[in-house]
């Protein structure tokens, strides 16, 4: 897929980064001096090595060169702490490293405990060691065969949002089949692709909808290696980006800023949004008040991750996750035996099947046949479909709220609360309660300046939810805990709970 880009688009800008630009000549160029550079060091087909950056050009070379050797990309957060990246580097078995100096300390204080033989530190300011990898001669590394649905390219850990993080074997075939779906969603030429790519690369969304789209469209991915936004909102007037792959804390964060300080976004055909649900409330300002549109869609690591989307150049729906991409089916089961297909409208387990679906996790047969059966994702997530076949996300079934025997789904309190003027962000989660079994709690960050009292906050969900579905309790805090691609981590905020 990359070489017929190489081919199409040989002058052509493939990434931005601040000052620096690479053409997909250039781009080229590099990814084979590092594979050979890797080569040397004596990886070879599927071996696992794992990427431990944040956004910046060092990420898709070093991607690409491990792929095209036959490797394996084991995709690491540069944030995680040593007992983190442990469990990671011995549950993948990785043979070398390729990471960013600032966080070599945390790779020191687990190395000898691990299997890995070598690390490359890259620095974004000075010369380093990948920087020698770039020196090796520019031959042509030797041609690998690959079984695309055997063999796999990336092993995508889960988010740990729930617990230990997994590994999810996601096939060349794989990613190759969610590109090509992404591309027939929307309508931008080959080649006038500008991304800007703030969600992080080591992240399943930002690899497919802001990396391998790109480059698949030959276009000019715009790396941001960490979201600031007033800095997000100047590259966005400098850099006039056509698309912007986000998360909901960054549509958040723009739509007050703009609303603050307006700025130039013209330059966006449309948006999309994905990781975590983004409140309709949030949609609907954005677009009255920038003119651009967000396509809410919806995916998992285990998907490549996306399934639904929002058509960019048909019917959406607000609130909805959208209608399933092609060659994708998607079906509601009941969630106790994952077997009754519900009719519309009714609540269930959403359920996929399609070429983007993972193989498995690595070395955990038991997780896969729990997760996949009959040829089925199981994805965990509570949803509805209407007569349109568009879907709708209503909340993670290990999060519905059980109380006084009334299901309570935190998606349907959160669209409440982000109504009131004065919410900057909020999360609803279920807390033990002697009476009700489970009551709700809401964390809420307020706006700055709000001088909004949690008895204001009550009496407005009393005048829009059903009495069961009012927070019975609320909390104002200064920021909520969120990943590294800003999902809000609702298990922190339980966990908080039961040492109160």
């Amino acid at each position: 897929m990359l070489q017929r880009s190489f081919m199409d688009n040989r002058n052509k800008t493939a990434i931005t980064f601040g000052e620096l630009t690479y053409s997909y000549e250039q781009l080229r160029d590099r990814i084979k001096r590092v594979a050979n550079g890797l080569a040397k060091r004596g990886i070879k087909k599927g071996d696992r090595v794992a990427l431990m950056l944040p956004n910046c050009p060092q990420y898709p070379v070093s991607y690409f060169a491990i792929l095209s050797l036959g490797a394996i990309v084991v995709q690491v957060n540069p944030s995680y702490k040593p007992p983190e990246l442990l469990h990671i580097l011995n549950d993948s078995g990785a043979k070398g490293i390729v990471l960013l100096d600032e966080v070599r300390s945390v790779f020191q204080t687990i190395e000898h405990d691990t299997e890995v033989k070598w690390a490359v530190g890259v620095s974004l300011k000075d010369s380093s060691d990948f920087d020698k990898l770039l020196k090796d001669e520019r031959k042509e590394p030797s041609n690998v065969a690959i079984e695309p649905k055997e063999d796999v390219a990336v092993i995508q850990y889960t988010g740990g949002t729930t617990g230990r993080s997994k590994g999810a074997m996601l096939t060349h075939y794989n990613l190759v089949a969610n590109t090509l779906q992404l591309a027939a969603n929307h309508g931008e030429k080959n080649g006038d692709s500008r991304v800007l790519t703030i969600s992080p690369l080591f992240h399943v969304n930002g690899m497919t909808a802001g990396m391998n789209l790109a480059f698949y469209k030959g276009g000019n991915i715009i790396l941001v290696s960490r979201f600031d936004v007033e800095e997000v909102a100047n590259i966005i007037e400098r850099e006039k980006p056509t698309r912007f792959p986000g998360v909901p804390t960054m549509y958040t964060a723009l739509l007050q800023y703009y609303q603050q300080k307006p700025f130039d976004i013209s330059s966006l055909n449309f948006c999309t949004c994905g990781s975590a649900p983004l409140p309709v409330e949030v949609i609907n300002k954005f677009n009255s008040i920038t003119g651009v549109s967000i396509a809410e869609g919806y995916g998992l690591s285990e998907a490549s991750p996306t399934t639904h989307r929002n058509p960019i150049d048909g019917l959406q729906k607000r609130g909805s996750i959208g209608i399933t991409l092609p060659n994708t089916k998607a079906k509601i089961v009941d969630s106790t035996t994952g077997e009754q297909e519900l009719s519309q409208g009714n609540v269930g387990e959403l359920i996929i099947r399609g070429p983007q679906v993972m193989k498995g996790y690595y070395r955990m047969p038991e997780e896969t046949k729990q997760t996949l059966r009959n040829g089925w994702l199981y994805t965990g997530d509570l949803a509805s479909v209407d007569e349109d076949g568009y879907y709708y996300i209503v909340g993670r079934k290990k999060e519905m709220i059980l109380a006084s025997g009334f299901n309570v789904y935190p998606i349907e309190v959160e669209d409440v609360i982000y109504k009131h003027p004065a919410v900057y962000e909020a999360a609803v989660i279920g807390v033990p309660d002697p009476y009700r079994g489970e009551t709700v709690r809401a964390v809420i960050v307020k706006k700055e300046g709000s001088d909004a009292t949690k008895e204001e906050l009550l009496a407005y969900c009393h005048e829009n939810l059903s009495s069961y579905k009012v927070p019975k309790l609320i909390s104002f805090v200064e920021e909520l805990p969120k990943t590294a691609v800003g999902k809000i981590l609702k298990r922190e905020l339980v966990e908080a709970e039961k040492t109160k």
